[in-house]
């Protein structure tokens, strides 16, 4: 008797005086791909059995196929498959050996090219942004990187000079902004809890910023063409689980997301965590909860929206470059944010805007997931120009 571990993980049990009256079975990969090494069978059906040259006659149809991507660049996920060749397959760490030879620049998956001329359309779409009648900014103090950890405020006025709240904070996605920005605790270790409000006012804030503008029509359009996503719905469910799902950044609580970690801000060990949306800055500092003590680095734009990697203290906490795209709307920031995330998770992303490069960087949040191993967003921000 031979017993032998089934894909599924039950032990079937086989009788090798039965098997001698199929000796096909004995020559055949069916049902066997990846297996180790059997000495029962006269030909093997793993990748080792390339080197040893003792694979059986149609492993190369069977299993080889099916740990290639030759052929099945941007293909369906499958869960069925053993691994897969589609441009989220980074991002879940289930790609097959050869994906970045054969479909890397093919079939789904996103090229820098592809990336740097969706962000120029993005940009080019966003008409809810800023303009120079509506918003001044007094930059002020500009230090050196090794100057940024002094915690020393060389800027006597306000980073905002100036800001027409009734001709932005009127527009929907501001509207749909500004109802999910203070439903946060900021400090980490202490679980966040949403009344079925809170939960609707999430919704609304994606819906608007995703499905009732031309940016984020673009953006999913885009996605869409890619084989990211098969239908509207689809994606914005995925927004709000990838953006607004919580995890424990501390004390096993429930305490973070991405939306918080990146539009509101958080404090971890004494030091604000995050924090890269010019609106939220904007409204602490008006209300006095908020000090402007420099900037690091300006963005080469003379229009909005800009870029700065600005330092500040919070309510008595320190944030040595707390970089954010000023002016821009909340479906811009929102869609750059996420075209990144998707298709360069945990790594720099090249954007154009206006001409200009932008380097996004994300971070994948690996401690903890959703759905069918998705990773929640741990961060996302502007990096040095």
């Amino acid at each position: 008797m031979i017993i032998l571990q089934a894909e599924q993980g039950c032990q079937c049990v086989y009788d090798t005086s039965l098997s001698r009256l199929f000796p096909d079975t004995l020559d055949s990969c069916q049902g066997r791909c990846g297996y180790g090494t059997d000495s029962n069978y006269s030909c093997q059906c793993n990748p080792a059995c390339e080197r040893y040259n003792d694979c059986c006659s149609d492993y190369a149809a069977i299993c080889k196929a099916s740990t290639s991507c030759k052929g099945r660049c941007g293909e369906s996920y499958n869960s069925q498959n053993e691994c897969h060749c589609n441009s989220l397959c980074p991002q879940y760490n289930n790609c097959c050996s050869d994906y970045n030879e054969l479909c890397y620049n093919a079939g789904g998956a996103v090229t820098d090219a592809e990336i740097k001329s969706i962000s120029e359309r993005l940009y080019s779409l966003d008409s809810n942004k800023a303009s120079a009648s509506v918003l001044v900014i007094d930059p002020q103090a500009l230090v050196a990187s090794s100057q940024t950890s002094s915690e020393t405020d060389r800027s006597s006025k306000p980073l905002f000079s100036f800001l027409n709240e009734n001709a932005l904070f009127s527009k929907p996605t501001y509207a749909a902004l500004l109802s999910v920005l203070d439903n946060y605790n900021r400090m980490t270790g202490q679980a966040e809890n949403f009344s079925s409000q809170q939960l609707a006012e999430q919704d609304k804030f994606v819906r608007e910023t995703m499905s009732n503008t031309q940016v984020g029509r673009e953006l999913f359009a885009f996605l869409y063409n890619k084989g990211i996503y098969k239908s509207e719905e689809d994606f914005i469910q995925d927004l709000k689980m990838m953006w607004f799902g919580l995890y424990s950044r501390n004390n096993n609580q429930l305490d973070s997301s991405g939306f918080e970690h990146i539009f509101a801000g958080e404090i971890k060990g004494g030091k604000v965590s995050g924090f890269h949306n010019w609106i939220r800055f904007y409204l602490l500092e008006k209300s006095g909860k908020l000090n402007y003590y420099s900037h690091s680095f300006n963005g080469p734009w003379t229009t909005f929206p800009d870029v700065l990697g600005m330092q500040f203290m919070w309510d008595g906490y320190y944030k040595q470059v707390g970089s954010a795209v000023i002016g821009s709307s909340p479906e811009f920031d929102f869609a750059i944010y996420s075209l990144c995330y998707i298709t360069r998770p945990g790594k720099q992303c090249h954007l154009s805007v206006g001409g200009s490069t932008l380097i996004i960087q994300t971070y994948t949040w690996d401690n903890s997931f959703y759905g069918d191993g998705k990773k929640f967003i741990g961060s996302a921000y502007p990096a040095t120009p």
